[in-house]
């Protein structure tokens, strides 16, 4: 990783990056083949071994390129991409094949594991499927072991998001509908 503030984080913690319920980015590739797409619907399922469940619409591209290679990447976009975020779900790669220059998505590649990770996302988990073919076919739902797992350091560390003191454009998303997403909110905390 070329950027300092993006940092390795232990897989037991890799269910933190999720378990606040925000919008994801899906990304995969096969080949020359790559698609990313948002999708609203994904969970931290295990903490050890990591794993991570995501639904996926039989009508895009980024399922049939994660069916084909078994690898996918979750990523937590922040407002800063607010705009790309919400293109990238509502183009389809089928329609726009252009669709990743037009919404200016950047990639990169973190290791070896051919998965393209978004740029500016504030975390991100390389996962390989567990393969579940009722659960894909019936309720679009995919497994993932979670294989690597960063984030960037100026809003989780040490195991833990810290939202309250990060700029505004670092927050995550939350989608609700028809184009709408809140950030997170306000840290409260529980008296122990």
């Amino acid at each position: 990783m070329t950027n300092p503030d993006i940092q390795k984080v232990e897989l037991e913690k890799a269910y933190r990056l999720l378990n606040h319920g925000p919008t994801v980015l899906v990304s995969a590739q096969d080949d020359d083949d790559i698609d990313v797409m948002a999708a609203a619907w994904a969970c931290a399922l295990e903490f050890s071994p990591a794993k991570v469940t995501v639904v996926l619409d039989k009508s895009t591209k980024t399922r049939k390129i994660i069916e084909k290679n078994g690898y996918f990447a979750l990523q937590v976009p922040c407002l800063a991409q607010l705009d790309m975020t919400y293109q990238l779900g509502s183009i389809s790669q089928f329609d726009e094949l252009n669709k990743l220059e037009l919404c200016g998505t950047q990639l990169f590649y973190p290791d070896d594991s051919g998965v393209p990770l978004v740029e500016g996302c504030i975390a991100w988990l390389i996962c390989k499927v567990i393969p579940e073919p009722h659960n894909q076919q019936a309720h679009d739902l995919f497994i993932g072991s979670v294989m690597g797992a960063w984030a960037d350091s100026r809003v989780f560390r040490d195991g833990h998001w810290y939202f309250s003191d990060a700029h505004r454009s670092l927050k995550s998303l939350h989608y609700i509908a028809g184009g709408t997403f809140y950030t997170i909110g306000d840290e409260v905390k529980a008296n122990l």
